[in-house]
């Protein structure tokens, strides 16, 4: 919002709001009128960050978490069909967006003055989000007046977002007595009842940084905020996944390697697998490399870690798939601190769409840490006790930490193993409240060979249910469909015979 500024319009003694803001019945011509616009500009400078369809429900986010016995019996069965969403665009959107991942916002201070209670609670739950981990927030209530009031004699913060209920007229009035106390920099977000495009139009204008309509969820908070900080020159951020056994021996680090691989080559996006086991990682056997440099080099020397040198030290295990290797040795401790950690992986995120890190067994702060600031968990367990009660602990953390994010993907692997007792997959599911993404059979000679062979699943047996249960879960984790295959001519299938 321009600050301590005479620039701005001054409010018209003449106003009258029902002249200047017609209410959207009134334009029945216009067929985008129940809709905000989409932002013409930012006083900011920043990038497009208002969603104009974010009120409605994200099409990537489960609606539901019932588990029924036919998903148990086939679980690379489609999912049930549900009723058409009231807005194509919008899942059109908000898939695109779910397929990204999300940058956190800077060291920002952030004001928030409320006039409703619901609203205060919401922006409670968004000052909790992982995106909003270095952020400060302060929630007072009171909307426009107690903002005004409390800048008289103190500086404004990065951000400021108001609440008012007041009709048009007395919000821009109050919204110039705030912009004269505001500071140079400051951005200004105002939550309104009236979904009306003028009015919009008309906040924008006068420096408004985004408009937003009540009732709000915390994810429109949060992404709102990040995206008027982020940097239009900045990398893209690519989706992290992380891969976690819920006890040793489970099988997650073939699940991962085999799921970036389908990403790859199933799906034709690129991705880098990332093998955080340092002493015993797997990953350079499963995919036959023995790359001279690997992740331990770059956690060593976070700081000089960029786009050349990352090249340097990633092997190409295919032509859309980069892999960094644990040395897999134990000369050494490996005792690096957290902070290195989330350093390299974000510095990886520029690096592919999607970044899929195979995590140790091993509980240390570094990891708590990457798992709930990862845009996508997998939970791989086993069908027996142990691997049930470490399970619960692990999804009972991430919903705590992470309310405004789905639950993780949970895969029950290796079920069905001659002679032993296991714990039904109902039963599994019912006691985590958490319906199993993927079930896979006990299979110990296609996994044995693949292993030895140094070979995807889908390269010893692509045909099996466990390589199509890979597919399955690569589809749900990248939010994709695998492309149409191409057609070839009667030509061509002759000259490729000669």
């Amino acid at each position: 919002m321009n600050p301590k500024s005479h620039g701005l319009d001054p409010i018209d003694a003449e106003f009258e709001p029902e002249d200047e803001f017609t209410t959207a019945e009134a334009r029945p011509s216009d067929p985008f009128a129940e809709f905000p616009p989409a932002r013409e500009a930012d006083s900011g400078g920043g990038a497009l960050a208002h969603d104009p369809f974010a009120d409605f429900q994200d099409a990537s986010e489960p609606a539901d978490e019932t588990y029924s016995e036919a998903e148990a019996a086939d679980p690379f069965a489609p999912p049930a069909a549900t009723a058409a969403p009231s807005n194509p665009v919008h899942e059109l959107i908000s898939t695109t967006e779910s397929a990204l991942g999300e940058a956190m916002i800077p060291r920002i201070a952030i004001h928030v003055f409320c006039e409703q209670q619901d609203t205060a609670e919401t922006a409670e739950r968004a000052a909790t989000d992982r995106r909003m981990g270095k952020a400060t927030a302060t929630i007072r209530l009171g909307g426009l007046s107690a903002a005004i009031e409390a800048y008289q004699n103190q500086p404004t913060p990065s951000l400021v977002i108001v609440e008012s209920l007041a009709s048009a007229h007395e919000m821009l009035v109050q919204l110039d007595r705030l912009a004269e106390v505001c500071d140079p920099g400051t951005k200004v977000v105002v939550i309104g009842s009236a979904n009306d495009i003028a009015l919009y139009r008309e906040l924008m204008r006068r420096g408004v940084s985004e408009y937003l309509v009540a009732p709000l969820e915390p994810l429109q908070i949060v992404r709102t905020i990040s995206g008027l900080y982020a940097d239009p020159s900045a990398p893209f951020v690519g989706r992290q996944v992380a891969f976690c056994g819920a006890k040793g021996g489970v099988g997650a680090s073939t699940l991962a390697h085999n799921v970036a691989h389908a990403i790859t080559e199933r799906l034709q996006t690129n991705a880098v697998l990332v093998d955080l086991d340092l002493a015993f990682g797997t990953a350079g056997l499963d995919f036959n490399q023995d790359p001279i440099q690997g992740v331990m080099d770059a956690l060593s020397q976070p700081e000089r870690l960029d786009s050349v040198l990352m090249d340097r030290m990633m092997a190409r295990c295919t032509e859309r798939l980069s892999l960094f290797a644990a040395p897999a040795s134990l000369d050494d401790d490996y005792e690096i601190g957290p902070d290195a950690y989330e350093e390299v992986t974000q510095k990886i995120r520029s690096a592919a769409p999607f970044v899929v890190l195979d995590l140790p067994h091993s509980w240390s702060s570094w990891k708590r840490k990457i798992l709930l600031g990862s845009d996508d968990l997998v939970i791989v367990a086993t069908p027996d006790l142990a691997s049930l009660r470490n399970a619960k602990n692990m999804v009972d953390l991430v919903r705590r930490a992470r309310p405004n994010d789905p639950p993780p993907q949970l895969v029950l692997n290796m079920v069905g193993v001659p002679g032993r007792p296991e714990i039904p997959v109902k039963d599994f599911g019912d006691a985590l409240a958490l319906a199993p993404s993927l079930v896979l059979p006990f299979d110990p000679k296609l996994f044995g060979q693949a292993a030895n062979n140094g070979q995807m699943l889908v390269e010893v047996n692509g045909k099996s249910p466990a390589a199509e249960g890979v597919n399955h879960l690569a589809q749900l984790i990248s939010r994709r469909e695998p492309p149409p295959p191409q057609k070839t001519s009667f030509l061509a299938n002759l000259l490729r015979r000669k």
